[in-house]
């Protein structure tokens, strides 16, 4: 590929995700008040894309298999654990990934 091209892909790319975030605040920057539709979805998608996300990480583990699963099944418990104590998203988040990066490459390398 060409620089020309590459470049054209990563402003384009840069673009619609400015554009992505401007418009919810150019369509109800004018409004006292967010629509109820709007509110519940702020409230109520980011809990769903995480689960969307755990599903997705989990969905070819065999659980059936020894040892397969140990090392996923204890970072989401990490995960789950942190959350619910220490309620920092970001923290768990990362903690979690953490743990399940120690675990594959120590307790678990064949896996």
């Amino acid at each position: 590929m060409n620089n020309g091209y590459t470049l054209a892909v990563i402003l384009i790319a840069a673009a619609m995700t400015a554009l992505t975030r401007i418009l919810p605040h150019l369509a109800f920057s004018r409004r006292a008040e967010l629509p109820q539709t709007v509110s519940y979805l702020g409230e109520s998608l980011p809990a769903a894309i995480m689960v969307i996300l755990v599903a997705y990480c989990l969905r070819s583990i065999d659980f059936a298999a020894y040892p397969s699963g140990i090392p996923e099944t204890i970072s989401v418990l990490v995960v789950v654990l942190l959350q619910f104590t220490l309620k920092k998203t970001f923290l768990s988040i990362v903690a979690g990934t953490a743990v399940y990066m120690i675990l594959i490459r120590t307790a678990f390398p064949l896996l």
